[in-house]
């Protein structure tokens, strides 16, 4: 093994070549010096210098050694702003899961600005349901996951942060009976939309929220139909394009504009949805640096977000 400090007096003199000057920059004297390289030679089986009375000129294995010796001592000199970086969170990475529906929202956003405010943070996105991520939770294969829920409720045993709340809106086939009646119209009504066949997620990948789009149902005196499950919003709002029914979907899945579905409020339905950012408590360096910048964001932007 050998020692930094021998490296850093190898580097001195082959930079001086002259072991006066360069005892004189590590603020030594010449003899300790001559020693200490000649300690350097004996470890590595070679020697770094050709000496005369009047010359020093580097060896073979010195001209082979110097760069790599420059570069040791530089990765030595910046182990303790690596280690500072990760303490502070700065530095390491983040495995982040997410629903697909907020990635329709803010979430790029937030992903774009915290990627330059902590470039030495390595990204690792999933895009996972409610209930991959507690699976991978419990793995240990995920730091952090936005899930989908009915207010109020997203999972016990975990930090929360509610991210997002919006209106649940229907999204229709464009050749509704009701959309051709009053296309202009923005907003149709309960006895528009109560009969339909309906789209929906499985009842496993977001419970509570399925539960309320249930209960709504019931409150208005009907048995849903469901016609067909899908996982993903963007694969419901496909199915609804392809006339198997309707949908309720978040609000910011809108920005998904696909040909012959069209979306609409539903007045009276009083149906939202929440996104909650989870992750476990005590909080990593790297998570609890994201949690605080995505936090700031919504302050920012004058949405206000709940922690518990």
């Amino acid at each position: 093994m050998i020692e930094l400090r021998l490296l850093r007096q190898f580097v001195a003199v082959a930079e001086e070549l002259h072991f006066g000057r360069a005892a004189a920059r590590l603020h030594m004297t010449q003899p300790p010096l001559t020693q200490a390289i000649q300690s350097l030679e004996r470890a590595l089986g070679a020697p770094v210098f050709e000496r005369t009375r009047r010359s020093v000129a580097l060896a073979p294995a010195g001209q082979a050694l110097l760069p790599l010796a420059r570069r040791l001592l530089a990765e030595a000199e910046a182990l303790p702003r690596v280690a500072q970086a990760a303490a502070a969170g700065l530095s390491g990475q983040l495995r982040l899961a997410f629903v697909s529906s907020i990635a329709y929202g803010p979430l790029p956003d937030w992903l774009r600005s915290f990627r330059v405010a902590h470039p030495e943070v390595a990204l690792h996105l999933r895009e996972a349901t409610l209930d991959v991520q507690l699976e991978a939770f419990a793995a240990d294969e995920i730091d952090a996951g936005f899930v989908l829920h009915a207010p109020g409720a997203a999972p016990a045993g975990f930090a929360a942060w509610s991210a997002l709340r919006e209106p649940l809106v229907m999204a229709l086939p464009e050749r509704h009976p009701a959309v051709v009646a009053k296309p202009a119209r923005r907003s149709l009504s309960v006895a528009d939309v109560a009969g339909e066949p309906l789209v929906i997620f499985p009842r496993q990948i977001a419970p509570s929220l399925f539960d309320a789009v249930l209960s709504f149902y019931r409150a208005q005196g009907v048995t849903p139909r469901i016609a067909q499950e899908a996982i993903q919003m963007q694969t419901i709002v496909n199915l609804v394009s392809a006339g198997m029914g309707v949908a309720w979907v978040p609000e910011a899945v809108t920005q998904l504009q696909r040909p012959g579905v069209v979306y609409r409020q539903v007045t009276g339905a009083a149906l939202a949805c929440e996104t909650s950012l989870l992750w476990r408590e005590p909080a990593g360096p790297v998570v609890s640096r994201f949690v605080g910048h995505v936090t700031s964001l919504r302050r920012q932007s004058g949405a206000s977000g709940k922690t518990r």
